[in-house]
């Protein structure tokens, strides 16, 4: 997330994230503890949506960047005496962390915007909600397809393709790009999370044309340094990379993309669960989901946020997330250490 839009945007009185109101007795004393990602999403929580909203409070907010997993473990950890507050974590490692009984459900009297929020973004029994979305399909090289006399990948099994031997990166199963494909190509055979052998099937020929399998979730500088021309990849990333000059496009595969959700939640026994529950609240705000859209091209969750139209081209809108299926984390994550495994054996060395 750039932190200069979202600060351009409190300047301007864009960005109001007032949804707090008085501050309550018992957190005025203390410092309402947030953990989330790092790099440019802890700069722009920092440098804007922090203070507009400590200003609200009169409160203070200390930041913890970490990857999802890392976020969870340290709930894990900390279960007995939390130290967290609010979480903000993917919707797969969400869905782990409440089945450990981390998080706390939402109380809809503090968290009042959330029968705004899109069904996609919901979240069983409203344990934590969906702040942002995006989306997972194929990137690809839009000066390279041209030159080479390439058409446009439409479906996973384009990437397959002979003359891209070498010129892919294939995402690996340990990261949520390399899921994704999995999980696409599982539902072109005939296949879904109950039934996964269609998705190794399917991705075994993509992966014949890889360069690296890559376990980091950003492969800007393959493609920058023309090491990569394709790959599955998220929506906003690929804005990102494009808003910098780069040839690169988003495709939406036919046979459907698969969303990508951020999710803010309130910690189990959280020290400060009536301001965590706030600034929840917060980030539903238009002000604040226009904000998160213009600086990093995440899609907003909460119904009736307008974009202006060149913005809303490039993120995932509401019009796109009624495409997107639901999947169920639950199957995903009982077997997910059986097809890394598998995946291992099968695509990676093969």
């Amino acid at each position: 997330m750039k932190a200069r839009s979202l600060t351009a945007a409190l300047a301007a009185g864009t960005l109001t994230l007032t949804a707090c109101g008085a501050p309550t007795p018992s957190a005025a004393p203390g410092t309402l503890v947030v953990a989330g990602y790092g790099g440019s999403y802890e700069e722009a929580f920092k440098e804007s949506v922090i203070p507009g909203f400590e200003k609200s409070c009169s409160c203070k907010v200390s930041y913890i960047a970490g990857s999802s997993t890392d976020t969870v473990a340290k709930l894990k950890a900390q279960q007995s005496a939390p130290q967290i507050d609010v979480a903000l974590i993917d919707d797969g490692v969400q869905n782990q962390a409440v089945e450990q009984g981390l998080l706390a459900a939402l109380d809809p009297k503090a968290v009042t915007n959330l029968p705004k929020v899109i069904d996609l973004a919901r979240l069983p029994g409203d344990v934590g909600v969906g702040f942002s979305l995006n989306a997972t399909g194929i990137a690809y090289n839009t000066d390279y397809y041209a030159k080479n006399g390439l058409p446009a990948p439409k479906k996973l099994a384009d990437l397959a393709d002979a003359k891209l031997k070498g010129k892919l990166v294939m995402p690996s199963i340990t990261q949520t790009y390399g899921l994704g494909a999995l999980l696409i190509a599982a539902k072109v055979g005939g296949g879904s999370e109950n039934k996964i052998d269609p998705g190794f099937a399917g991705v075994k020929p993509i992966a014949a044309n890889a360069v690296t399998f890559d376990t980091t979730a950003d492969v800007s500088n393959y493609f920058l340094q023309g090491q990569a021309v394709a790959s599955i990849w998220g929506n906003s990333r690929v804005q990102t990379l494009a808003k910098k000059g780069y040839p690169i496009e988003f495709v939406y595969p036919e046979e459907g993309a698969l969303p990508l959700i951020a999710t803010v939640n309130v910690v189990n026994k959280a020290p400060h669960a009536d301001l965590a529950q706030k600034f929840v609240n917060a980030l539903l705000e238009p002000s604040a989901q226009q904000a998160m859209a213009a600086s990093n091209f995440n899609g907003p969750v909460v119904e009736g946020v307008k974009l202006d139209a060149a913005l809303a081209a490039k993120v995932v809108g509401q019009d796109r997330a009624a495409e997107l299926r639901k999947l169920d984390w639950a199957v995903i994550n009982k077997n997910r250490s059986a097809w890394t495994d598998r995946w291992n054996k099968e695509i990676e060395t093969s």
